[in-house]
């Protein structure tokens, strides 16, 4: 495990930084997410710095990164809070297909996503099973001449955006199988809603939708582990991204601390108030550890304790994301949750991450759980 960044690493994180200050500023992400919620010209810039194409294979006109450099972007983007695609299509979405490359679809859309034509998203959560994703009610039938989709999808991020949707489905012995299905196919339809964050969402109903027998992305029998390899580097990247975030924040709020004035000096002078930024600092600290720690488990998670260490990781960065920014809001004052100060957008965001794919205690049964077992 590289636990520094590289220094091609270094450099795509400096750019990003660039991208940022000049062309994705606070105001300039507030009103998008007020509107359309998703910036075409922001898009083709990511694509130009790599981004698009950063996980994608050689073969397929990518650059062949590994998940480590992906997190690492992320977490650089992470401030911004980007309302385009980068974890849902160049990293989520990029790796489901790249993992089965020699499949029709990996062939067709991963050239195409590597360029910014084509946007992918994954297509796995359903109403009343939360973020248990590993016996879809989604359905997928056989027939002479491909297959048949019946079901539904909740919380498909950027779906709205995507030209394509990875859906994972129930075959006929039981098993998860996956299947890329074109967002504009006859039976698909699409409720679309922004999230606590601003980021879009969508429910996808899938009524008798016909796909080609080569839409099927896994081979047969690995449509479970491709499942696990995707729940893993979801984990790791809610990880990655919720430490750039906690940085962001306790920056900028030591940095209203220094500048905020009552009876003649900076509030940051108090000692006690200086006592919670550096609480805050430990936590942080101690949630770049288990950042570091998920990106490493996360390409290994058929290992023994990979599932453990993951639960592990994110259930401490969500204790760390739910401390920081709840001292952030109330370290700035009633101000700090007002839709003009950049830290309520950060605030609400580090809720969704805490939340996303079960909270602190669920992760922490689960490791109980495993401890137990082992």
């Amino acid at each position: 495990m590289q636990w520094l960044p590289s220094d091609e690493q270094s450099q795509l994180a400096d750019a990003l930084r660039r991208f940022i200050q000049r062309d994705y500023g606070f105001e300039q992400r507030r009103a998008l997410a007020a509107a359309e919620g998703f910036s075409p010209k922001a898009w083709a810039t990511l694509t130009e710095l790599g981004i698009t194409a950063l996980l994608v294979p050689e073969a397929h006109g990518g650059l062949n990164a590994s998940v480590q450099d992906g997190l690492q972007a992320l977490q650089a983007l992470a401030p911004a809070l980007p309302l385009e695609p980068v974890l849902a299509s160049s990293l989520l979405a990029t790796r489901l297909l790249a993992a089965s490359e020699a499949s029709a679809a990996a062939q067709t859309w991963l050239p195409r996503m590597a360029r910014g034509r084509a946007i992918a998203t994954p297509a796995v959560f359903e109403a009343g099973e939360g973020f248990d994703a590993g016996h879809p009610g989604t359905t997928a039938t056989r027939h002479a001449d491909g297959w048949r989709l019946d079901g539904a999808k909740a919380l498909v991020l950027q779906a709205q955006f995507a030209d394509v949707l990875l859906v994972s489905a129930r075959i006929d012995d039981a098993a998860v199988a996956w299947f890329a299905v074109s967002a504009g196919a006859p039976g698909v339809s699409l409720r679309p809603y922004a999230l606590l964050d601003g980021q879009r969402a969508a429910d996808v109903t899938l009524a008798g939708v016909h796909l080609a027998a080569d839409a099927r992305i896994d081979t047969a029998g690995h449509g479970g582990a491709l499942l696990e390899d995707l729940r893993a580097l979801w984990l790791a990247a809610l990880c990655a991204e919720g430490v750039g975030l906690l940085q962001a924040t306790l920056d900028a709020t030591v940095a209203y601390l220094n500048t905020r004035r009552q009876f003649g000096q900076p509030i940051g002078r108090l000692q006690v108030l200086q006592h919670r930024a550096v609480d805050m600092w430990l936590e942080i600290e101690q949630a770049r550890s288990m950042a570091l720690l998920a990106a490493d488990a996360s390409t290994r998670v058929d290992e023994r304790h990979g599932a453990c260490l993951l639960a592990a990781a994110k259930a401490r960065v969500g204790q760390a994301c739910r401390f920081v920014s709840q001292q952030a809001v109330q370290l700035h004052g009633g101000m700090g949750m007002t839709d003009e100060m950049q830290v309520s957008h950060w605030f609400k965001r580090l809720t969704v991450i805490e939340l996303w794919l079960g909270d602190s205690d669920t992760h922490l049964q689960q490791v109980a759980r495993g401890l137990i077992a082992a």
